[in-house]
């Protein structure tokens, strides 16, 4: 079993939620209609589809990229509801769900970005002790923070996306040798840190 097994308790528990999605999407441009909740939960079938095969382990992705639950959840629904917006032309692509998973991970990117500065300033004021969650995923989460933002997701995307090296290579718009470096030197990252030895 990989170091990176997913199996670990209920670390990446995460069902997609009942209901329409709720996030509103950004403010639309001139001639664009906006999406509402009541058209996300009464989309095509086919979207309804997409949604409900890829919701969970997208979410998964980016809970381990995020080490927020809800977060991750919060940006894949706004990546769904784009991909709902623009649904007709989506529909016709050959893989509807590699445009939804690279519009979450861009969306992720940038609020990590953001929210990496946020703590910095926020650390600069103040210190706080909060209880956290259980010391599994708090070693994860913390390791794959330490990484390099392209070995943490190279990572994610392989063993917990499940993508081949070809798939991220496509995805982040790089050589599949670069895929590879990224791979190696982020399972030798993480698993210095964690002390845990593949099998």
């Amino acid at each position: 079993m990989s170091a990176l097994d997913t199996g670990q308790g209920d670390i990446f528990s995460v069902q997609p939620p009942v209901g329409p999605i709720r996030v509103v999407p950004d403010k639309p441009s001139m001639g664009e209609e906006q999406v509402s909740e009541n058209d996300v939960g009464a989309g095509p079938p086919e979207f309804a589809e997409l949604y409900a095969r890829h919701f969970r382990s997208l979410t998964l992705q980016l809970n381990a990229y995020f080490g927020d639950l809800e977060q991750a959840q919060d940006v894949v629904q706004e990546a769904f509801v784009r991909a709902l917006d623009k649904w007709k032309k989506i529909q016709n692509y050959e893989d509807p769900a590699a445009w939804v998973r690279r519009v979450a991970w861009n969306l992720a990117t940038s609020q990590w970005r953001r929210r990496r500065m946020v703590r910095a300033y926020a650390l600069r004021q103040r210190q706080e002790t909060v209880a956290g969650p259980g010391p599994e995923r708090v070693a994860l989460i913390r390791a794959l923070a330490t990484i390099p933002n392209d070995h943490r997701r190279a990572v994610i995307l392989h063993y917990i996306a499940d993508l081949s090296v070809a798939q991220i290579a496509e995805q982040e718009g790089v050589a599949e040798g670069t895929v590879k470096s990224w791979l190696s030197r982020g399972r030798a990252a993480l698993n210095s840190r964690l002390a845990i030895k593949e099998v």
